[in-house]
């Protein structure tokens, strides 16, 4: 059924069709009310593809994350997806798998009129090299960006973080305040801004405690690491009682290794992972977990974007902090 078909059926035109079924009130209320009857009773399903063609528009948002399986970017894509379905828009999400070739064959896809406007989190390799000409020919094109968790300050568009910096203060002080004094950092994403703002608050905990820092207490993975000789090298060689660990996957491995070795958690070594998942609070004994709150970063990620592109604003760009909160469970000693 075509708009059309249904014109020639009242003998009407093409675009009172559109008005009828578009419940414009140029047309009388009788005479829409038919029309519209008519094309429920047949199926009429309007071809949202020319519609969008002739607007310019695909109301299409791409969105970009550094790695999947991270729950974290899970919680953030549940949040665009709630937001862009509410206002009309559909996603096409892809996965960098924190790779800069993989970035920049995404970017140079999803660019030149694919999507209206682009969420995305940088991949760590990308942040490591500084290397930003694709991100900046993007925006070259006017196409609205929204970056989210790992930024870069010089790139200008509207930005959501979380505030790791104090994340990693807080974390760490309260470890020192349930009695921990020898706290390890176990970290995967050591080359990305979070990663460093972590560490940096953890530096700072260490700091206003009069602790010295020890950068043999942080124990730096690649994609190729073996974590579970470098947790035996870490808790053969130094006296460890409190463990941080900077993502979710990596804090239930470390749980995993440490009571493997005959350690009771928390007991004889507290832990704390980042990222608030299913995994944290079904594992022996549950984790104490910072959450992010994911899900309302990517909600109002999804929200500024659709804003921006909608109301064709040239109003300043802004950065919005996101604050954690520490959600305690069995893996730490009480307060």
């Amino acid at each position: 059924m075509t708009l059309k078909k249904i014109a020639q059926a009242f003998n009407v035109s093409v675009s009172t069709v559109s008005k009828a079924i578009n419940d414009n009130h140029e047309i009388s209320a009788e005479l829409k009310s038919k029309i519209q009857q008519y094309a429920k009773e047949n199926n009429y399903r309007p071809n949202k593809l020319a519609l969008n063609l002739r607007q310019k528009k695909t109301k299409t948002i791409g969105v970009v994350v550094p790695n999947i399986l991270n729950y974290f970017f899970t919680q953030v894509f549940s949040g665009i997806e709630k937001v862009a379905n509410d206002r009309g828009y559909n996603l096409l999400s892809c996965i960098s798998d924190e790779s800069y070739e993989k970035e920049v064959k995404t970017l140079g896809f999803l660019g030149g009129g694919t999507v209206d406007g682009i969420i995305i989190s940088m991949a760590e390799e990308t942040q490591f090299n500084n290397k930003l000409d694709h991100i900046h020919n993007l925006l070259e094109q006017q196409i609205p960006m929204v970056m989210f968790d790992r930024v870069s300050h010089e790139i200008e568009c509207d930005k959501v973080v979380v505030d790791d910096y104090e994340a990693g203060f807080r974390t760490t002080k309260y470890l020192l305040d349930t009695g921990c004094a020898s706290i390890a950092v176990v970290t995967a994403i050591d080359h990305s801004s979070v990663g460093k703002l972590r560490v940096s608050g953890y530096k700072k905990a260490l700091e206003e405690a009069s602790i010295p820092y020890n950068d043999q207490l942080v124990v730096r993975l690649s994609k190729n690491t073996d974590l579970e000789l470098m947790m035996s090298l870490l808790l053969s060689h130094q006296k460890i009682d409190g463990i941080m660990a900077l993502d979710e996957i990596t804090a239930v491995e470390v749980l995993r290794i440490v009571k493997s070795r005959g350690y009771k958690v928390p007991q004889d070594i507290s832990i704390i992972g980042f990222t608030n998942g299913k995994l944290s609070q079904y594992v022996t004994p549950s984790l104490t977990a910072v959450s992010q709150h994911g899900t309302f970063l990517g909600e109002t990620a999804a929200n500024i974007l659709i804003e921006r592109m909608e109301e064709n604003t040239t109003k300043e760009f802004a950065t919005q902090t996101i604050k954690t909160s520490l959600v305690v469970r069995d893996s730490t000693q009480k307060m």
